[in-house]
């Protein structure tokens, strides 16, 4: 990559936006750490039937990848034939590239064409207009609910998703209304006659139990990602208060706002404290007069409790007249037992369980990734999480995934157990090249200097658009050195060589650190692991005739 693209990308994406590449987990005093393992080899140490390109060997080479050591497999799958590898068996933390197995196994598990319906139920007697009773919204596990749909039914996304916004600057919006989903259920509830409920309304969350294991946890009912979106704008000058705009505005939150204009220049540092069960946020510090709005987010702690007010409010907008209290508690005791013989008097149809792969492996979307965990497990009749891992691991065995070679206590990548080797990571792209969704699998991973977390990488470089991979990091501070420990930064993917066939690759470096704790270190290794990918997509291309 010219070096004049990656300066111009450091400042879009601010000095922390590394996550332009990769899943970024920044924890506090704890960077991981691989298997121990012998000394990296040498480039010239490193098996496969063809000589590293001199490019890669460079990087590999470079003072700061000292005691580092780098992973690599890269294989033709129509002949077998091994074009690099080393250490192709070796454990290694994933990170993200975790995700190539948990959206696998649940695109298996309930198809690509899988829509989630949830249904809301009236369960009482209606006499005329008015229900004497309460209204049941049975949550199905919908990763959006409506939230991001656009008008074509696709899933939208940002290269930097807001879930992001609190670690990485940079992260944006998408246009979309979060509540989308349960205005269309209201109208829906409208449209069949009702316009008053003297009852409540409840949120079904039986689908299966949140697994504190998995963070972030999955629910079975998710609005906006169970995040509220805190939006800060510079003022007209320095000195005025910043404006701030939030979503999605729901009853009993609150935001307030003391943050304050400063020059031009001057830091943008924006605080978010929250109380009272997470329902009052403020915000302080400052912006500079100028500067790009500071995108942050805070958790919405019940997120059924949530669901249920926003329903209400929804269903007074569309012109339905509930008589219990918007702000009050979900009270599941007053459910039935089961929906046989009820009404349902609204659904909500997702879109297509491939879009939501999509967005889940476009931006690393670690609340999808753990929710594919749940969903396995409630194809099996439980409501514990963790029964997904049985699922899982029938599909890697039947996907010619070697099974002894991963090692996964979530979905996402980020539990300090996760590894996986290069062969195993190649073994399930390989298995897609198989399928007759191989494209539609593909396409749905960040495209080198396209989109996703691969958007700011290689964007003027020959493999443009020629490498489709998922990437993966475990990032720390090294307190003792005051610097970040790289646990790993990672790739895996397919190379496209231009003759409408495919290479699988995997590319990863784990034991490198950065100078100082300034996050842009980070961007600079993984603008090299971004390289190395493009490098073996230029070197695999078949020449033009």
């Amino acid at each position: 990559m010219p070096r004049g693209t990656h300066f111009r990308s450091l400042r879009r994406r601010t000095a922390a936006g590394c996550a332009a590449l990769l899943l970024l987990v920044l924890t506090t005093g704890t960077a991981a750490g691989a298997t121990p393992t012998p000394p990296a080899p040498t480039p010239s140490e490193s098996s496969g039937s063809d000589p590293l390109d001199p490019r890669i060997t460079e990087i590999m080479r470079k003072p700061g990848y000292r005691n580092a050591q780098w992973g690599l497999l890269q294989v033709d799958p129509d002949t077998g034939r091994t074009v690099h590898a080393m250490f192709p068996e070796q454990l290694f933390i994933p990170g993200s590239t975790a995700k190539l197995f948990s959206v696998s196994g649940a695109w298996h598990t309930l198809g690509g064409d899988h829509r989630f319906v949830t249904p809301l139920y009236a369960v009482g007697e209606r006499r005329g207009s008015t229900l004497t009773g309460d209204l049941a919204l049975v949550a199905q596990g919908d990763l959006t609910m409506g939230g991001r749909t656009r008008p074509d039914g696709t899933v939208a996304f940002t290269d930097l998703d807001h879930t992001y916004a609190d670690d990485v600057p940079g992260a944006t919006l998408t246009p979309q209304n979060p509540l989308a989903g349960l205005d269309l259920l209201a109208r829906q509830v409208r449209a069949s006659g009702i316009t008053r409920v003297d009852g409540n309304v409840i949120v079904d969350d039986r689908l299966f139990r949140p697994e504190p294991v998995l963070v972030p946890t999955p629910t079975p009912l998710i609005i906006n990602d169970n995040l509220i979106d805190l939006t800060t704008t510079p003022g007209d000058r320095a000195d005025a208060p910043a404006r701030l705009d939030w979503r999605p505005k729901v009853a009993p939150y609150r935001v307030t706002s003391t943050v304050k204009t400063v020059a031009a220049g001057k830091p943008t540092a924006v605080t978010v404290t929250a109380s009272d069960g997470g329902t009052r946020i403020r915000l302080s510090g400052t912006i500079a007069a100028g500067a790009a709005p500071v995108l942050k987010v805070s958790p919405i702690a019940d997120p059924s409790a949530f669901g249920r007010t926003a329903l209400i409010e929804a269903l007074e907008r569309a012109g339905v007249d509930v008589t219990a209290d918007p702000a009050g508690g979900n009270p599941v005791d007053r459910l039935p037992a089961g929906y046989e013989g009820r009404s349902r008097v609204a659904a909500y149809t997702s879109p297509p369980f491939a879009e939501y792969a999509e967005l889940i492996l476009k931006v690393s979307h670690n609340l999808g990734a753990n929710l594919a965990m749940c969903l396995m497990a409630v194809t099996t009749g439980s409501r514990a999480c963790m029964d997904g891992f049985p699922v899982l691991s029938s599909f890697l065995d039947g996907a010619g995934v070697d099974r002894a070679q991963v090692q996964l206590l979530d979905g996402r990548g980020g539990n300090p157990v996760d590894r996986s080797t290069p062969r195993a990571e190649i073994q399930m792209l390989t298995y897609w090249l198989r399928s007759p969704e191989a494209r539609r699998f593909r396409e749905a991973l960040p495209v080198l200097g396209v989109d996703g977390l691969l958007a700011e990488n290689c964007r003027d470089c020959p493999a443009r658009g020629k490498v489709f991979a998922k990437t993966g990091a475990a990032v720390g501070l090294d307190a003792l050195n005051d610097r970040l420990g790289i646990g790993a930064i990672t790739i895996a993917g397919y190379l496209d060589k231009g003759d409408g066939t495919f290479d699988v690759f995997y590319a990863g470096v784990t034991g490198a650190s950065t100078p100082t704790t300034d996050p842009s270190g980070i961007l600079d290794i993984a603008d090299d692991v971004a390289m190395i990918a493009a490098h073996l997509q230029e070197a695999t291309a078949a020449p033009v005739k």
